[in-house]
């Protein structure tokens, strides 16, 4: 009797062993994928606080700038431009060593106001006595439809297939030169609190769509946000309300 109770207690052991055997993969594959998901959320929590900050930074450069009149964009040629792009914080070093350099925002004119934001990534380039700087805050005017083309393709080379320009600082664009004229962008930067213009030759913007899923929920183009009347999320208000405060809002040659 004794010695049955032996070999039905080995019995149950052993099929409590052989259980536990076939669930480790499972439990361990389910511990690995909640380990996976915490990650995944963690990241996509990063990525979202990153791109509100990119918006909310290019909304203060923007604000900081047409705060003062006298030095800044002429109010009569952000009232003709197409779109404005804004990259705040460019570090200086990732041009020189071919880094992405940093990410910024874009927004079309449309009716009544300016279109919800599209993410942009900045680099490459040639800067002259702004090689210096460790941080440089940019912004350029896109002024007529071929300028506002290039930008919305998925790489795009400032001055190549479209002219550009060093923007005039000041109230009005009354001593714009005859290349400022006809130039396709005009661009200016702030460094260490000078603010001028700047012929921003050679850099490559390319759309960041992680920025975009982030704040829109997935990998929309550049060309997709900017010309289909999407709604303006809360993260980027800020900065669309600076744009509509510092610039004209009327109908504008029946962009949409």
């Amino acid at each position: 009797m004794e010695e049955s109770m032996k070999n039905i207690f080995r019995r149950t052991v052993a099929g409590l062993l052989g259980m536990a055997l076939l669930l480790c993969p499972t439990i361990s594959a389910s511990a690995k994928k909640s380990s996976l998901t915490m990650s995944e959320q963690a990241g996509d929590t990063k990525r979202m606080k990153d791109a509100v900050r990119h918006s909310e930074d290019a909304a203060k450069v923007f604000d900081e700038i047409m705060a003062v009149p006298d030095k800044s964009i002429p109010k009569d040629l952000l009232d003709k431009a197409e779109a404005i792009a804004v990259f705040p914080g460019v570090v200086k070093a990732a041009f020189i060593i071919g880094g992405s350099g940093g990410q910024g925002v874009i927004s079309r004119r449309t009716r009544g106001g300016w279109s919800a934001p599209a993410f942009f990534k900045i680099g490459g380039g040639s800067f002259g006595a702004q090689i210096g700087a460790e941080k440089i805050d940019y912004v350029l005017l896109i002024m007529n439809e071929k300028g506002l083309r290039g930008l919305l393709e998925d790489k795009f080379e400032i001055g190549g297939e479209a002219s550009i320009a060093a923007g005039p600082v000041g109230r009005t664009a009354t001593a714009q030169t005859d290349a400022q004229m006809h130039a396709d962008i005009l661009s200016w930067s702030r460094s260490q609190g000078l603010f001028a213009g700047l012929a921003l030759e050679g850099a490559t913007l390319r759309q960041d769509l992680d920025d975009n899923a982030s704040i829109y929920g997935k990998k929309l183009e550049n060309r997709e946000i900017v010309t289909h009347k999407r709604r303006v999320p809360p993260a980027a208000a800020k900065l669309i309300n600076m744009l509509n405060k510092y610039s004209a809002q009327e109908e504008k040659r029946g962009t949409n």
